[in-house]
């Protein structure tokens, strides 16, 4: 059986961060598609639907968070967003907007290839979990179906991004249970997932936005002051 490559999506208005990537993807074996502006990056999601993308803020025609938006909004495709080393709102917003990563420049081609390949891994994992488990998880008003990989609340679909339903999936699975930003990470993000633990307290956030009646006072995604978070027990 032939294994088809992965196909990587790179954008950047700077040709020469679209080269870098470019040649040192190519050599790990993936299919790398590149895009120089938010309009034509768009396209090649609609054209070849890749299966991580690497993108950078600051872009012509349409900028990284809106593209972010927009493929966000129809597709769970993994995204690593490219951010400016001293804008850390960026990283926030990214996160925020639906990126599972970011790296800031200047940075190594060596390390954005790590952070596709560990993404890919549990983005993989993830997918392979989700087929294996059939059952159904349920507090309160909240459901996990887990053999349709769909969350419903008051019996109404919700739209998650794939690690928003990871979290929330794994946070379910043991109600009352309080996990540490780090376990979170190692074992929603994967092992090998570099990136800070801020990215779990986001994505917490987002969960809350989209589920609790009053996201500043939550039903069951609750907090444990300088400990973690945990799901309400039933």
């Amino acid at each position: 059986m032939i294994e088809v490559a992965q196909k990587i999506l790179v954008v950047d208005d700077e040709k020469p961060i679209v080269e870098i990537l470019k040649y040192n993807l190519e050599k790990e074996g993936f299919h790398v598609l590149t895009a120089f502006d938010g309009e034509e990056a768009l396209n090649k999601v609609e054209e070849e639907s890749p299966d991580l993308i690497v993108l950078d803020i600051m872009l012509p025609q349409k900028d990284g968070f809106a593209v972010c938006r927009e493929i966000r909004a129809a597709r769970d495709i993994p995204i690593i967003m490219l951010t400016a080393k001293e804008m850390e709102i960026d990283k926030v917003l990214g996160l925020e907007l639906g990126a599972d990563d970011y790296v800031t420049k200047p940075f190594s081609a060596r390390e954005v290839t790590a952070r596709i390949k560990a993404l890919l891994r549990r983005s993989n994992a993830d997918k392979n979990q989700n087929n294996i488990e059939k059952d159904k998880l349920k507090v309160g008003t909240i459901e996990v179906d887990q053999d349709e990989v769909q969350v419903y609340n008051l019996g109404k679909p919700v739209d998650l991004t794939l690690r928003e339903y990871s979290l929330l999936a794994y946070i379910m699975r043991k109600p009352g249970f309080v996990y540490s930003r780090e376990q979170l990470l190692n074992q929603v993000w994967g092992y090998d997932y570099i990136g800070e633990e801020r990215t779990v307290d986001v994505t917490v956030r987002r969960l809350r936005e989209k589920l609790e009646q009053d996201p500043a006072n939550p039903d069951y995604i609750k907090t444990k002051r300088g400990v973690g978070y945990y799901f309400r027990p039933s």
